[in-house]
């Protein structure tokens, strides 16, 4: 069996994972339900799962840790990424071009990426211990949700406003709201439907625990 603390490094591979794939693959726009959104969106509300499977077995500084790790990530890849497209292609190389659309975020989206993603991941984690001292531990399926449905909103403003407000003059606040709306929506509808996965993670975790 295996023991709490490798439990704990194996949901750390997934957050980081789960963090990467969002980033490196959220340039795709794909349609949900007719909202057009970010491949991504399928990756990163793992993390806001995970931020509370562990804030509710270990406590919420292990759950900071996580998140810290994460920014460390983003913060290293989009660093990586920069040093990748500056640096002049082998002669043989035609893809240069294809490669830097890909890989081509502004400065502004990677701001408003490393903000969302810092606001967002820590007040989730505040936001579900608050409630988890509130309630005296009950009530998870609740406390998970209504965490994630504020980080969530949280992380979409932020994101959207940082990143494309008054970008050009048809991005102005009715704009923003527009994009805000259905994508937080569909966040909510992640939100929900992940909820057995959160006990799952919670179940599996606790019975590392009792390995120690």
């Amino acid at each position: 069996m295996l023991k709490l603390d490798q439990r704990l490094d194996y949901l750390l591979a997934i957050y980081i994972a789960a963090v990467v794939a969002a980033e490196l693959l959220g340039s795709k726009l794909i349609t949900i339900f007719g909202v057009a959104t970010s491949v991504g969106i399928l990756a990163f509300p793992i993390t806001f799962v995970i931020n509370d499977v562990v804030s509710e077995v270990v406590g919420k500084e292990r759950a900071r840790n996580f998140v810290r790790s994460g920014l460390y990530v983003l913060i290293f890849l989009f660093v990586m990424v920069y040093v990748a497209r500056i640096l002049p292609s082998a002669s043989f190389y035609h893809n240069n071009e294809a490669y830097s659309s890909v890989f081509g975020n502004s400065l502004r989206i990677i701001l408003a990426s490393l903000t969302a993603f810092a606001l967002s991941e820590f007040l989730d984690v505040l936001v579900f211990n608050k409630m988890r001292q509130m309630w005296a531990g009950k009530l998870f399926w609740l406390r998970t949700n209504l965490s994630n449905f504020i980080s969530q909103l949280v992380d979409t403003m932020v994101f959207i406003f940082v990143a494309f407000y008054l970008v050009t003059p048809a991005y102005d606040l009715s704009k923003m709201v527009a994009l805000i709306v259905p994508y937080y929506l569909l966040k909510i509808f992640f939100s929900i439907i992940e909820t057995p996965l959160a006990y799952l993670g919670v179940r599996w975790l606790k019975s590392g625990e009792e390995d120690k």
